[in-house]
């Protein structure tokens, strides 16, 4: 198999109930970029056969939808943290990587999705988001960034609320720069407590569509 190769998928209407599309392929550049305009990604275990997933209905937030608890009103104006944007990528995706969430057994983050996603960061598609304290990545998300959505792929916080503080940053900066949407991919509480929300696949692909150029 040509590692370089660019694969194409299916129809997004022929996955499964879980949302499972296609077996195989590679993290070649052209083939998540095939992916991600489709609406598609890479999610499995370590070992695994690689596995691309198109869930229906789909995790999605608005920038502008954006909700701001007080307690995260608070700890903004505390200044707890310190924000950045693309200091500190390969660091991010190791945290998101070490990360253990709960009822979850381990990572789905393998050394070769790590070095396809850092390859994307240097080739300007994938970008990461920081929170910093005393110097030190506390917190951080990253994920790709095609038109006018950004697909967010992972998150992890070493300290309260450090991951809620650098997406809140994120988001505000997404939508200042025109920034239509956000893939969740999944439901998460953590998500839904910041305004993220389910819409239908078939509405989901037509905005892709519609701000991916």
């Amino acid at each position: 198999m040509d590692e370089e190769a660019t694969y194409d998928f299916p129809d997004v209407k022929i996955a499964d109930e879980n949302g499972l599309l296609a077996v195989g392929g590679n993290l070649s550049f052209g083939t998540l970029m095939n992916a991600y305009k489709k609406g598609i990604f890479p999610w499995y275990n370590p070992g695994e056969i690689i596995q691309w997933f198109s869930p229906d209905p789909r995790f999605v937030l608005f920038p502008g939808n954006l909700i701001i608890s007080h307690s995260m009103r608070n700890v903004l104006n505390k200044h707890l943290f310190k924000f950045s944007v693309d200091k500190a990528f390969p660091q991010v995706i190791k945290n998101c990587r070490k990360a253990r969430r709960s009822g979850d057994p381990g990572t789905w983050i393998s050394n070769e999705i790590e070095n396809a996603y850092i390859d994307l960061f240097e080739k300007g598609f994938a970008h990461s988001a920081e929170a910093w304290q005393n110097n030190e990545l506390v917190g951080g998300l990253y994920g790709v960034l095609i038109g006018k959505v950004f697909f967010g792929e992972s998150m992890f916080a070493k300290e309260s609320n450090a991951s809620k503080f650098a997406f809140i940053h994120w988001v505000k900066i997404l939508k200042k720069n025109g920034i239509e949407l956000i893939d969740c991919q999944i439901y998460t509480q953590h998500l839904e407590s910041l305004g993220a929300e389910f819409i239908s696949r078939e509405e989901f692909n037509g905005l892709l569509k519609k701000w991916i150029e």
